[in-house]
């Protein structure tokens, strides 16, 4: 078991986007402001779309997501922050808390700024850094060559693409990086591989710190299979192409539901019992806790 010490002087990074970065937020929420969530701002689909093609900006919805699950205090404020509107006119589909993150991005010198100010708001300890504060888009090239673009695309593709990028190749936010860089643990994932995972590894400057982080790297798998290009991929090569993005940096865990024995003998694969009583394929909060607690022991 994990002493309040030890916990408390952990810092922690998890990485990715949507669903699956908010359940580890939500999960490690008593770590308060030690845990720093980087996210995913390349998403083109949905609500958040919509916004990004009328008004330009990064991607809100994974952000958006993070901090619902992340509100512990029920409020007028986390009512209105979780509305999402209905009907047959122009606002149908949106989400007020993404409408409210793009107004106060506006208003603000710096994406961060509209982060911080919605935290502060709903009492979220948790940091939250995205991953880029330029806009920029997901893009990748098909197997036959072929350039497309957006997150919705990638999604789609009928096979696994030969290379990911993001376009424009926009800077990593400097405190994300900062956070790397200070971290003792460092998680990827869960979540969707190609669209939440890997975008941020995908920063350069991302990439480098996490090649000379001295943090324990864990990769967190799915207990799921995914649907798309991403479910066409084996376990061995999604390590791969993150240890690519990292400059050839080997992970130094895979946090996991099942013994995987096609993997290399390399790879030290943590396996815990993760699964929620009443969704299989979600991982259950209490028990991704404990897991990390022993990660944090452990380093």
């Amino acid at each position: 078991m994990a002493s309040n010490t030890e916990l408390c002087n952990a810092n922690i990074v998890a990485i990715g986007g949507g669903h699956g970065l908010g359940r580890i937020l939500s999960a490690l929420s008593e770590y308060g402001s030690l845990v720093t969530g980087i996210v995913t701002t390349t998403d083109n689909g949905g609500s958040t779309g919509r916004i990004r093609a009328c008004q330009g900006g990064i991607a809100w919805g994974d952000t958006r997501n993070c901090i619902n699950q992340l509100i512990t205090e029920p409020s007028v404020g986390s009512m209105i922050f979780e509305y999402r509107f209905r009907g047959t006119g122009e606002l149908n589909g949106h989400n007020l808390g993404n409408l409210m993150l793009k107004a106060l991005d506006n208003l603000s010198i710096r994406p961060l700024d509209a982060i911080n100010l919605i935290r502060d708001m709903l009492k979220v300890d948790t940091q939250i850094v995205p991953m880029s504060e330029h806009p920029a888009d997901l893009a990748a090239m098909t197997p036959e060559g072929n350039i497309i673009c957006g997150e919705t695309s990638v999604d789609e593709l009928a096979d696994i693409p030969q290379r990911l990028y993001v376009e424009p190749a926009v800077p990593a936010t400097k405190e994300a990086v900062s956070a790397i860089e200070n971290a003792d643990v460092i998680l990827l994932g869960p979540g969707s591989f190609l669209t939440s995972v890997m975008p941020p590894l995908l920063l350069k400057e991302m990439g480098t710190a996490l090649k000379n982080s001295k943090a324990k790297i864990i990769f967190v798998t799915n207990l799921d299979k995914e649907n798309g290009p991403a479910g066409m991929m084996s376990l061995e090569t999604m390590l791969h192409w993150c240890e690519r993005a990292m400059g050839g940096r080997h992970l130094d865990g895979i946090l996991t539901d099942k013994h995987h024995e096609d993997l290399p003998a390399r790879y030290n694969q943590i396996i815990e019992d993760l699964a929620s009583s009443n969704h299989e394929w979600r991982h259950d909060r209490e028990k991704l806790k404990h897991a990390v607690d022993k990660l944090v022991v452990a380093r």
